[in-house]
């Protein structure tokens, strides 16, 4: 098992920057499959981003792409998101996710979860 603690969110204008944290604890972090999703009020949860086992690989939405960089550290057991070019469509809270696949995009897919970061991007 794996626990997740997502950190970094918060108010920003459009076009900053914010990068969100998710820190794991638990069994081995380079096991898994790291993921980040968004759900906006009203919404359901909306994949955004994944990276292998060794971040080698990633996936990325089409709405963030070329805008945001999913990274991890394994020796700090740490996944990061960095935002560009924030828009006020990308307001939401942020989740990051653990999964033992890489490939899978879908909320359902993913085993573990963290407790969500709030991000505003006002315009």
């Amino acid at each position: 098992q794996v626990q997740l603690v997502e950190s970094g969110g918060g108010l920003v204008q459009a076009g900053g920057s914010l990068r969100l944290s998710c820190a794991a604890s638990g069994r081995t972090f380079s096991s898994y499959v790291m993921g980040w999703f968004r759900q906006a009020p009203g919404k359901g949860r909306e994949f955004v981003a994944a990276i292998s086992w060794s971040g080698a690989g990633t996936i990325y939405a089409d709405s963030v792409k070329g805008r945001f960089t999913i990274s991890r550290d394994n020796a700090k057991k740490t996944v990061y998101l960095q935002m560009n070019s924030l828009k006020p469509e990308d307001t939401a809270v942020y989740y990051c996710a653990a999964d033992l696949q890489f490939g899978p995009t879908l909320a359902s897919e993913y085993d573990y979860w963290g407790q969500g970061t709030q991000v505003t991007v006002s315009s």
